[in-house]
């Protein structure tokens, strides 16, 4: 793959500024990380780190998790939004893995996919997170760095997203530039107030030349 200026200086910046970035989501089983993506929508990972503590540490083990009442899971995980449909995917999640694949994460598109709660956001992360398959997860910093670098057309859908960036991104380093731009967003290029003096990607930035 060619790699055009733009998109060298990215790299370099990412490299230098987080070289070793990795998933912002403590987990230490397979499932509680695809619990904990799931979870991670419309609120962040520290917020999801939070509660999943409580809940992983009260039922630890999927068993555990497949006995606990819907009540209680939603009582655990109470704290960020959509508690109410979060707490019943954890609980089809946990069931379907202990009664339809042996109490694995699936390494396969279209049973992730069967998965509650599950979309092409969280397949991604599973797909790049657990099993190394170059893969790119097009979470909200992704989408705002890429529309303000230009990079991505604001109107563009995820999906559309997702196909311009893979053509831009090597596949060597498509995991590891998906976390480095992932912590770009949550220290710098934020949604709200970001701090554009301390980034070296200004003269690509449509909102920083407005």
């Amino acid at each position: 793959m060619k790699i055009n200026q733009k998109m060298n200086d990215i790299f370099v910046f990412l490299d230098k500024y987080y070289p070793d970035a990795k998933c912002g989501l403590i987990y230490s089983k397979d499932y509680e990380l695809l619990i904990a993506v799931m979870l991670s929508a419309q609120t962040t990972d520290v917020s999801v780190n939070k509660v999943t503590a409580i809940l992983f540490n009260k039922y630890p083990t999927l068993e555990a998790l497949d006995n606990a009442s819907f009540e209680d899971i939603k009582k655990c995980i109470a704290s960020i939004g959509l508690a109410n449909n979060k707490a019943h995917n954890i609980k089809g999640i946990t069931h379907l893995l202990l009664t339809k694949f042996d109490g694995k994460v699936p390494n396969n598109e279209q049973d992730l996919l069967s998965l509650p709660g599950v979309g092409n956001k969280t397949k991604n992360c599973i797909e790049s997170e657990i099993f190394n398959v170059p893969m790119l997860a097009v979470d909200t910093h992704v989408q705002r760095i890429s529309k303000r670098l230009k990079l991505v057309k604001d109107n563009d859908s995820v999906e559309l997203m997702e196909k311009k960036l893979l053509k831009l991104i090597p596949k060597e380093r498509l995991i590891k530039t998906n976390h480095q731009i992932i912590w770009f967003g949550r220290t710098i290029c934020k949604a709200k107030n970001p701090n554009c003096e301390q980034c070296e990607l200004q003269k690509y930035c449509k909102n920083y030349l407005k």
